[in-house]
C-alpha cells in the first residue's frame, strides 16, 4: 500500500481531479525535497497539468503549499467532539501522533522544520498554524459552554503546549511517541487549566 494517500476524494469532474492530483503531488514533493526546493513547474510536470491551471487556482507557490498542508492536516487531524475536554484533547493528540508516526507525516514535519526561514515561508508557516490552531480552539469553546472550564484560556497556548512535546520527540530526541505519552501530556495540560478551587 502506498504511504502517500490522497488528501481527500472528491467528486465533481475534471476540475476536482486536477485539484486532487496537484495537492497530492505537492505533498509528495514537499516530503521528498522540502518547501524551499518545491516549484510549481515541478508540481505541474509530475501531476501532468498545465502550470497556468495551478497559478489560476492558487496564485503563488506559497499558496499552493499552504493549501496542500492544510488539506492534509484537516484529514489527518480532525477536530473531535466527544463531549469531554479530556477526551477531545487526547483524541486530537493521538491523531497528531499517528500522523507524525506515518512515513509521510514524519517527512513533512522534518522538511518544514529544516527549511530556511525566508519571508514567504515564514508567512506560510504562520498561516498554516494560525488556521490549524484556530480550528482546534473550538474544543476549548465547547468545554467552556459545558462548564468544564470556568473561563476560556488562551486556546493557541493550550495547543502549543499540547503539541510541542510530540514535535520535540520527533525532531530532536527521535524517541518513539505513543498514545500513553499523549495521555500524560493531556493530563499535564489539564492540571493547569482546571480550576482546582471548585
Amino acid at each position: 500500500m502506498s504511504e502517500l494517500r490522497p488528501i481527500q476524494r472528491r467528486t465533481g469532474g475534471r476540475s476536482a481531479r486536477v485539484r486532487q492530483a496537484v495537492l497530492d503531488t505537492t505533498l509528495a514533493l514537499l516530503a521528498e525535497h522540502g518547501a524551499e526546493k518545491l516549484s510549481i513547474a515541478d508540481v505541474a510536470a509530475r501531476a501532468e497539468v498545465h502550470e497556468t491551471s495551478i497559478y489560476r487556482r492558487w496564485k503563488t507557490r506559497e499558496g499552493l503549499i499552504a493549501a496542500a498542508m492544510l488539506a492534509h492536516s484537516e484529514q489527518a487531524l480532525p477536530v473531535p467532539d466527544t463531549g469531554s475536554l479530556r477526551a477531545d484533547l487526547t483524541a486530537y493528540a493521538v491523531s497528531m501522533v499517528q500522523m507524525v508516526n506515518s512515513p509521510l507525516g514524519a517527512r513533512l514535519i522534518r522538511a518544514m522544520a529544516i527549511t530556511d526561514d525566508s519571508p514567504d515561508l515564514a508567512r506560510l508557516r504562520d498561516e498554516f498554524w494560525h488556521t490549524r490552531l484556530d480550528s482546534a480552539g473550538i474544543m476549548i469553546d465547547r468545554a467552556v459552554a459545558r462548564g468544564e472550564l470556568a473561563t476560556a484560556p488562551d486556546a493557541r497556548l493550550v495547543f502549543e503546549v499540547l503539541l510541542a512535546p510530540v514535535h520535540f520527540q520527533v525532531l530532536l530526541t527521535r524517541r518513539p511517541v505513543d498514545e500513553q505519552y499523549t495521555e500524560r501530556i493531556v493530563d499535564l495540560v489539564l492540571n493547569g487549566l482546571v480550576d482546582r478551587s471548585t
